[in-house]
């Protein structure tokens, strides 16, 4: 696992925000993670390989692991803001941004709205309308506890926050975000001015089929379909079995859209 050049908070709308910076680059690479997760269960085997060739800031959002949470429901919305306040505050003007799941979605919020900071963007296995998930996604997921989180992400989270209360208000928050999933429109996308990677796996909970019409509506679009189920392309901590060549194989890909 790599080490960190630094980490702090910063106090951002209301919130004490975590972050992490690894590597040296000229424009950093922003890591946003998936939802019920960590900066490490998301990205801990990627980093290594990212913080080669980039400078690379990861972030906790909203009730997520380091992060305090605030009085309202999440949003994809508020993420966005949330992250772009945090780079201003960093006095970083300019950046990259990679987002896995709930964090390509926020990633996609951040080009659409925020342009003048995306330069370019790396969008892994996310939707931007409810339809994009697979069919079934959402069986039984109103009446899902926190009895039905995946163990290592429920491991992941106190390890870095041992509080049992923080992390059922993440669940709780996580589960309403995506119950009341709110679409971006296909104008969004087409404004969407960044040079974009949009990649997902064959396997994924997101329909590969959503993610081309995705590629289609982004005018500066590559797209990528890896072998795999949702975050085995970059070893996120629910696919253990995931071989380190393959997650070097994406970042490798990753390297080569950001150099271009």
């Amino acid at each position: 696992m790599a080490t960190y050049n630094k980490s702090g908070y910063e106090k951002v709308n209301g919130i004490n925000m975590y972050y992490e910076i690894y590597g040296e680059g000229v424009t950093p690479l922003v890591l946003i993670h998936g939802g019920g997760s960590t900066i490490q269960s998301t990205f801990g085997k990627l980093i290594p390989f990212l913080a080669k060739s980039n400078q690379l800031i990861a972030v906790e959002l909203q009730a997520h692991g380091r992060t305090s949470d605030r009085d309202q429901a999440e949003s994809f919305e508020q993420d966005a803001k949330d992250v772009t306040t945090l780079l201003g505050q960093l006095n970083i003007t300019k950046a990259n941004f990679l987002g896995f799941s709930n964090g390509g979605t926020t990633t996609l919020h951040i080009a659409a709205h925020y342009p003048a900071v995306a330069n370019k963007i790396v969008v892994i296995s996310a939707n931007y309308q409810r339809e994009g998930l697979i069919e079934g996604f959402y069986n039984g997921f109103g009446d899902a506890t926190i009895a039905h989180m995946p163990e290592p992400l429920k491991a992941a989270f106190l390890a870095v926050n041992p509080d049992h209360n923080a992390l059922q208000t993440m669940f709780e928050k996580d589960k309403q975000r995506m119950l009341d999933f709110t679409d971006l429109s296909d104008n969004d996308l087409k404004g969407i001015t960044s040079d974009t990677l949009l990649m997902v796996g064959d396997q994924d909970v997101i329909r590969p089929e959503h993610v081309v019409k995705m590629s289609g509506l982004i005018a500066n679009a590559q797209l990528v379909i890896l072998p795999g189920a949702h975050g085995a392309m970059i070893g996120e901590n629910l696919n253990p079995g995931v071989s380190d060549k393959t997650i070097e194989i994406t970042a490798h890909l990753i390297d080569t859209f950001l150099n271009q």
